[in-house]
């Protein structure tokens, strides 16, 4: 039995995932094909089946990159922003959601992705709920070290909060949802 070892992580891979990265965010998943990608990038779709296997491997790897990059600079943010446990840290990850999607008028990636993907066995849906999880637990974690009681509930609490305001700004329209959403985080951490 032979295996193909893929590496995406040579200069054609890196330029065939950044292309990739902008037309599926800026277009949809399902409205992008290998040919667009591949013609974008400067390279072929042999090259690109080379690199990542198929399509729905370059949309996990996407997704993946995407999930490592909002992490490092939410880690960054808090530790600039926010350094100290408190309700303030964790506010501070709502501020560094604004910041973040303040120049992508598409909103969230994974949500978007999963309007897509979801209800499918895609690997990219896996990648997505990783991402869900991790956002939820780092709540849990911040309210926790913050000394508020029951950690894991009103960190669950924040989470749904943070989650709707994602989508209530974006899909809703609703200018002020991440200001209502620390609002009601506010309500939840300062009793």
């Amino acid at each position: 039995m032979t295996t193909t070892v893929r590496n995406p992580h040579t200069p054609a891979g890196e330029r065939i995932l950044d292309t990739a990265s902008a037309l599926f965010y800026e277009r949809g998943i399902r409205a992008v094909g290998v040919d667009l990608i591949a013609d974008e990038a400067g390279t072929t779709k042999k090259t690109l089946y080379d690199r990542f296997g198929s399509k729905d491997e370059l949309v996990a790897a996407y997704l993946a990159r995407r999930a490592a990059r909002w992490i490092a600079f939410l880690t960054d943010h808090l530790e600039q922003q926010a350094p100290e446990p408190g309700p303030r840290r964790v506010l501070a990850v709502v501020d560094a959601l604004e910041e973040r999607l303040r120049e992508q008028d598409r909103g969230c990636a994974f949500v978007n992705a999963y309007a897509e993907l979801g209800g499918t066995d895609h690997p990219g849906n896996a990648v997505i709920r990783e991402d869900k999880r991790y956002m939820r637990a780092l709540f849990v974690h911040l309210v926790d070290e913050a000394g508020i009681p029951d950690p894991e509930v009103v960190g669950a609490h924040v989470h749904l909060l943070y989650e709707g305001a994602i989508v209530a700004r974006t899909a809703g329209g609703l200018d002020e949802a991440y200001d209502e959403a620390r609002a009601a985080m506010t309500r939840l951490l300062v009793p």
